[in-house]
């Protein structure tokens, strides 16, 4: 959708009939006026004027972004390009004999309405049935590839002063330093710089074999040196803070500069907001084209001007390019209003004008708006250099916007003067890949994006700050340095040389990991040195993997062990040698026989064809039996051989490039049950595909769940808290049939929006009783009328854009806890509270209506408010009534006497220990109650230790995992076994009778010393809410809480606290005449649910996933011990004996038949097959995580 250029869906008050509404909001601090003509500043920039003044108020921008659904608006895409007769007589021979009668095709008057084009805008002005039966029959001509809807976007910011508490010490120091110092020092070029004088020496080297055979050309004259300074200028002591006068001298530009290199001779396009043609600062406006509904072609917002600047200004402020050849494409109004349908006529434009460099200024979260993303590609196919910001939705991890995500495209972060990365810059990973993968390596790149000059809309300079500064930099800085290879016709310049030169030159910074910087800050002239030695080459991102390396988060974090989920790296593989690519043979496995590697198992998958210019490579590594025990480092690595067809005339063969990625891994032995946490990934949806309501309803600025849910995402202060706390999180991509319970302590269910198999729940069931697997679940809110209150969409807008879900699938949750006798309802509960020492927020969670009673069960109440009424009745004035409302529930099983919970204190009757225990302990720097040891010993006793016995029927072999009997039973056509019959409306008397049978057996088997104690069962804990776990709109943490759960599920152990927080009860049912929470009738989850069967209203679920197994790689075992360990050693080590291990490889395939790889998991439409479900297009590189 548009959102793809920014814009998160939400409602917009006044948006008027025949339009579906959404809006996205953010802000950040800037020191500013507005300009002078009052114009509004543009997306996701902060803004100052050029010279701060001690008058100058600070304030927070609030970027306010809306997109709109036109109501019977579609987008029509051919499957080539045609004339506009022949268009209209395909959708013509469409609709003909249909009902729909009202149909025109939109006139698009823009400078590519007579070219042929490959999408056409199409209204249906029909109702909803008819149109429906239109678009059915659309979709079915071969000639029509899709229809999307045609979306509006509308973006606009607030300014709001700051009150003088708000602003930190830094903002009021760095104005003092203004103060002093009205115009910070342009930064000096160091004539000794050792990196200046070798690029100098290393340019001239190379001209000189170039010079006797061309003939001298003038070169243009360099632009106008900047003024000279004051020797009398005051020298700020924070000079990395300073605003450099000329961002370019910071970034060595005027070095090429000096040598002729100016930008001369290549395509630049920028889309935004326009270009005045008289502008005093550009001299080479080749063409201004406007896509607008708009009479005009010049900038009247100034954003548009401010980013052609950075690119190719040649005053005051100058640009990177100077001599470049602009093209302006406005395709925002000075209202900042644009149309999808307006993008892609203007990427085919630039098709067509052979546009060499793009700068896109904008992003979203939408990864899936076809046209869009698929314009993208074609574009690179066709040798456009795209680059674009990724956005500012930092700190947060996982928020990288499209199209800067994308494997084709240049995404560029930002960061400060003092080499930190900024804290508006997102961060990676992607999130296309999940849940059954992991993400790839973005930004690609980082450059200064803070407090940067630029052109002013009538001439002068300002400052900005966002990644929509640093994007353009970087676009300049592509520009300028190709346009010094433009005379090396051996130089392929293309998008994928473009970025290995950008990443070969890249300056790593010490302080982030690659998913905040990706390959490091720019560096112009390392860049412009490699890629004038460039030669075509097959290159990886990231080129290794280092368990050992700081940069490398999240892998650095937690090391491998034998049994545990396989790490996935997600390889981007970057093909210079042609736009189309496959990978030949098969890559290779190499583990160092001196360095450990025969420990680790490697499966390896891939993308099938690389295009355009890219491909993707699944690398997962686990570790097998023989490492169970070990601890160290295990190394190898693998090699991967791209052919690309032969490029010219002059070439006959096709060409060949090799590439290793080296595996440095830290092993350690296999941790106890009791350490490791199992968390689900495979339950949570989020925007995009799904349009997923925000788990905190108060945040209106912020929509949509799009944030993954994963632990290195937006659950990312969670994971590191969990691992600083000794535990081992491992990540579940597949359903719960397929993962090995007696091997973790817990299963952590946090904010599931997806729906259960039915196997899934008995076995979950059988996990818990039989095997002692402790859940701990933190839901969300789930209220039908609320989500029907803040629907997307209005009465006439299409029904599948209604949110399909709350903030948790509270109804799938119930199916899931049934068999315990737990259910959650459907009040939106807000509020403060305190639970002792700890001052809680309830932000939007779910209330417990149902919960066994027994012996040391645990109930917490709270009085909280009812938001779910402030949102259904606002028009009504309503108290501040707080009801009494349960959030918490603790409860032991036990496979025999069910409801039974072995409390920490009192003890259960009966002889002490052998050995007498003082009344506290420290442990891990905490004091133990005497009653939690004996408790704990008990668990251990019963659970046979540390390490439990595992499963016979289900392998584990460097993290293969199979499934067991319930699994098995649904594919053999059996229902799931339930242990007791009852209906669940009779589990409360059952649970009684076993309650009191237990208390009669526990006072005759405690007595006998001799007699093994019984088997508990595994417990559960239930959190209305997980917000506090959730970084992105944290008010307050519950991480304190989180420990309790866990030291309760792990060991049995209650903290004081929560003992005496528990409420006496003597039903399970809290509160009475509950209805529990349906599902909304006619819902649409099914169309984005691995669960659910897609195009139904039923509710019918697809036969579980086969659960996959791993194939892993023949190793081809190296000895290092006489090589360095350097990857070019290793490189040349996989050279010298390629020849020889080929053979090898070939005799192995030859003998055991084709290769039959796992199905990767690709892109974005669902498949079926032999080998199980997968996604499949050329859209993106998804990972596979097979169990």
């Amino acid at each position: 959708p548009p959102e793809q250029y920014g814009y998160a869906p939400d409602r917009s008050d006044g948006s008027g009939s025949g339009y579906s509404t959404q809006s996205y909001n953010s802000s950040t601090t800037i020191t500013s006026d507005r300009d002078a003509d009052g114009s509004a500043k543009p997306c996701c920039d902060s803004n100052s004027t050029d010279r701060a003044t001690p008058s100058a108020r600070t304030h927070r921008v609030v970027i306010e972004f809306s997109t709109k659904i036109v109501q019977n608006e579609y987008i029509v895409q051919f499957n080539g390009y045609y004339k506009p007769k022949e268009r209209e007589s395909f959708i013509h021979s469409a609709l003909n004999g249909s009902k729909v009668q009202k149909w025109r095709i939109l006139p698009r008057n823009n400078p590519a309405q007579d070219f042929p084009s490959d999408f056409d805008v199409l209204a249906l002005e029909e109702v909803i049935e008819y149109a429906d039966d239109g678009l059915a029959l659309l979709r079915t001509h071969p000639s029509i590839r899709s229809i999307s809807p045609q979306r509006m976007v509308h973006r606009a910011l607030k300014y709001v002063p700051l009150r003088q508490s708000d602003i930190g010490s830094d903002a009021i120091q760095q104005e003092k330093d203004e103060e002093e110092e009205m115009e910070p020092p342009e930064p000096d070029l160091d004539l000794d710089d050792p990196e200046t004088n070798d690029f100098i020496e290393f340019i001239q080297k190379r001209r000189l074999t170039t010079e006797d055979e061309s003939v001298a050309q003038p070169q243009p004259p360099p632009p106008p040196p900047p003024p000279a300074q004051s020797p009398n200028r005051h020298t700020n002591r924070r000079l990395l803070r300073a605003i450099p006068r000329q961002i370019t001298a910071l970034l060595k530009a005027d070095v090429l500069w000096d040598m002729g290199i100016t930008g001369q001779g290549v395509k630049v396009a920028v889309f935004d907001t326009g270009l005045a043609k008289s502008h005093p600062h550009f001299k080479r406006i080749k063409e201004r084209t406007n896509w607008t509904n708009e009479k005009t072609l010049d900038d009247g917002v100034s954003h548009g001007t401010f980013v052609a600047g950075i690119i190719a200004s040649s005053q005051e402020c100058l640009g990177f390019a100077p001599d470049a050849e602009l093209h302006i494409f406005r395709v925002f109004t000075n209202n900042q209003v644009s149309y999808t349908s307006w993008f892609l006529d203007a990427f085919n434009y630039a098709i067509l004008k052979k546009i060499n460099v793009l700068n896109l200024s904008i992003g979203g979260p939408d990864f899936l708006d076809q046209p869009f993303v698929d314009k993208v590609l074609e574009l690179s196919a066709n040798r456009v250099i795209m680059v674009s910001a990724i956005g500012n939705d930092g700190p947060l991890y996982g928020t990288l916007n499209n199209p800067g995500d994308q494997m084709d495209v240049i995404g560029v972060g930002g960061m400060d003067y003092a080499d930190n990365i900024a804290k508006f810059s997102s961060r990676g990973m992607t999130t296309w890949e999940l849940p059954y993968g992991y993400g790839r390596l973005k930004p690609d790149i980082v450059t200064y994006g803070s407090q940067v000059k630029g052109s002013n809309l009538n001439g002068g300079c300002k400052s900005l700050s966002g990644t929509s500064v640093a994007s353009p930099m970087v676009a300049g800085a592509v520009t300028l340095i190709a346009s010094g290879v433009l005379d090396r016709p051996e130089v392929d310049l293309n998008p994928a040389s473009m970025k290995q030169a950008l990443i070969e030159g890249a300056q790593r910074l010490p302080d982030n990991n690659m998913f905040e910087q990706g390959h490091g800050k720019l560096n112009i002239l390392r860049s412009m040195k490699a890629l004038a030695a460039y030669r075509p080459r097959v290159t990886l991102s990231p080129a290794y993997l280092d368990f050992t390396e700081d940069y490398m988060w999240p892998y650095t974090t937690q090391s491998l062990y034998y049994s545990a989920v396989p790490v996935i790296a997600n390889v981007t593989i970057l093909n210079g040698m042609g736009v189309f690519g496959r990978v030949i043979n098969r890559p290779t496995w190499h583990p160092y026989s001196n360095e450990h590697g025969e420990l680790l198992n490697v499966s390896i998958s891939y993308s099938e064809h690389l295009w355009p210019w890219s491909g993707w490579m699944a690398v997962h590594i686990g570790v097998n039996e023989a490492g169970r025990g070990f601890e160290g480092i295990a190394q190898g690595h693998i090699t991967l051989t791209v052919q690309s067809p032969a490029q010219g005339g002059n070439e006959r063969e096709p060409r060949n490039g090799t590439v290793s990625f080296a595996i440095k891994v830290r092993i350690i032995p296999q941790p106890p049950r009791q350490k490791r946490i199992l968390w689900d990934q495979y339950h949570s949806l989020r925007y995009p595909p799904g349009y997923l309501p925000r788990d905190n309803l108060k945040i209106k600025s912020d929509p949509l769940d799009w944030r993954a849910d994963h632990v290195h995402t937006n659950f990312k202060d969670m994971y590191t808290h969990l691992r600083n706390a000794g535990y081992y999180v491992e990540v579940l991509g597949a359903p719960y049939t397929c993962f090995n319970a007696s091997h973790y302590g817990t299963l952590l269910v946090v904010d599931p929006e997806e729906e259960f198999f039915p196997a899934e729940i008995a076995k979950l069931r059988e996990d818990v009783l039989d095997r002692q697997l402790s859940v701990i679940v933190f839901a969300d809110w789930y209220n039908t009328s609320v989500m029907r209150r803040i629907k997307f969409y209005d009465e006439n807008t299409r029904q599948w854009w209604m949110p399909d879900t709350g903030g948790a699938n509270v109804p799938a949750l119930n199916d899931l806890l049934r068999g315990f006798g737990i259910a959650l309802g459907d009040r939106v509960a807000d509020g403060y509270f305190d639970m002792r020492d700890h001052r809680m927020y309830y932000a939007s969670g779910a209330n417990i209506v149902r919960f066994p009673v027994g012996e040391g069960t645990i109930v917490v109440e709270r009085e909280l408010l009812d938001e779910g009424l402030t949102i259904t009745q606002p028009d009504k004035p309503r108290s501040k009534v707080r009801t009494r409302t349960a959030i918490l529930g603790m409860l032991q099983t036990d496979r025999r006497v069910y409801a039974r919970l072995q409390p920490a204190t009192p003890n259960p009757e009966g002889p002490s220990p052998p050995d007498e225990l003082p009344d506290e302990v420290e442990e891990d720097g905490r004091k133990i109650g005497r009653e939690a040891i004996i408790n704990k010993r008990m668990l251990l006793s019963a659970a046979g230790g540390g390490d439990v016995e595992e499963d016979e029927e289900i392998p584990n072999d460097g993290g293969e995992l199979n499934r067991d009997d319930a699994a098995n039973r649904v594919d053999a056509g059996e229902e799931p076994l339930l242990e007791d019959d009852r209906d669940v409306d009779d589990l409360g008397q059952l649970l009684r009778e076993r309650t009191k049978a237990a208390k009669q057996h526990n006072s005759t088997a405690t007595r006998t010393a001799s007699s093994r104690p019984e088997v508990a069962g595994g417990r559960i804990a239930l959190y209305g809410d997980s917000n506090c776990l959730d970084s992105t709109h944290l008010e307050k943490p519950c991480f304190w809480l989180l420990d309790s759960l866990l030291e309760y599920t792990m060991t049995a152990h209650v903290t004081g606290l929560l003992r005496d927080l528990n409420v006496s009860r003597q039903l399970e049912q809290i509160e009475e005449n509950v209805k529990l929470p349906q599902r909304m009738p006619n819902n649409n989850l099914h169309l984005y649910s691995k669960v659910l069967v897609p195009h139904t209203t039923t509710g019918e679920k697809r036969p579980i996933p086969v659960c996959q197994r791993l194939e892993w790689e023949h190793p081809v075992t190296l000895n290092m011990s006489s090589f360095g360990t350097g990857p070019n050693d290793r490189l040349f080590v996989q050279q010298e004996q390629q020849q020889q291990h080929l053979l090898v490889v070939q005799q192995r395939q030859l003998k055991q038949g084709p290769p039959q790889p796992i199905m990767p998991l690709v892109g974005n439409e669902l498949v079926y097959s032999s080998r199980g479900r997968r996604l499949e297009s050329q859209k993106g590189a998804l990972v596979t995580r097979f169990m």
